[in-house]
């Protein structure tokens, strides 16, 4: 059923890039399409961009080590530049970052574009890029995304594994947003997908309006997310 606030929408192919403001009182829903998405996000303040997602933070004030539906995405400012309203598939994964061109020509392949044209193997660190020199930012304003859709477990010796099947088709993440955020996001497999071939998954994006009670649980899920809250409203007092 199609949201009645829904203003737009946006198809983001496999191997694709995007950044956009999500103004305050708007919210952006990812939705898998064929199973086995992996969306990279970086989020600034649209207004303020030295202000940016502080990962490390975000988990630590919320007692988690995983990111899904009733937690905040916080800034370097203790402020809150997205809340994670709904969330079908549980887990987005906060450590496992990008791949850059020589990691993922070691992984996939060669996939020049000479022989590929538009299918050439893109990566996450120069699709990053590519959007942020929209707005002014530059290699050194690069930080660690977040994962949407994606699993890493940790296991009792420390070791890293990825979970295949987290996201299924059909499954969706949406991202409210209580400031001006800016969104950078690109859709490539996870740096630790064991899936042999180059193949990255299409996302549909779904924007919309809504009232800020659609975050009201993610407010109330932790002292310290009531407090970011008001850290934000701050800005429009």
């Amino acid at each position: 059923m199609t949201d009645p606030q829904s203003f737009a929408q946006e198809h983001l192919p496999g191997g694709g890039h995007l950044s956009f403001v999500l103004k305050r009182g708007q919210r952006v829903r990812f939705t898998d399409l064929q199973g086995g998405a992996n969306v990279s996000l970086m989020l600034f303040n649209a207004h303020e961009k030295s202000e940016r997602l502080n990962l490390p933070d975000s988990l630590k004030c919320q007692h988690t080590a995983k990111l899904t539906a009733g937690h905040c995405l916080y800034s370097d400012m203790g402020r809150v530049l997205a809340a994670i309203t709904h969330d079908t598939c549980g887990w987005s994964d906060s450590i496992g970052g990008v791949l850059n061109a020589q990691e993922v020509q070691a992984k996939y392949g060669e996939g020049r574009y000479q022989e590929l044209r538009n299918g050439f193997f893109r990566n996450g660190t120069d699709n990053l890029l590519v959007e942020m020199g929209k707005w002014d930012l530059q290699l050194s304003d690069l930080s660690m995304p977040l994962n949407l859709f994606s699993r890493v477990d940790v296991a009792a010796d420390g070791t890293l594994h990825f979970a295949c099947g987290n996201a299924k088709a059909g499954d969706y993440i949406e991202l409210y947003a209580p400031m001006d955020t800016l969104f950078v996001v690109t859709a490539l497999q996870h740096p630790m997908d064991p899936a042999p071939a180059y193949a990255p998954k299409p996302v549909q994006l779904t924007f919309s309006h809504a009232d800020e009670s659609v975050a009201e649980h993610c407010r109330t899920s932790r002292p310290e997310n009531a407090r970011g809250f008001i850290n934000t409203h701050r800005l429009f007092a």
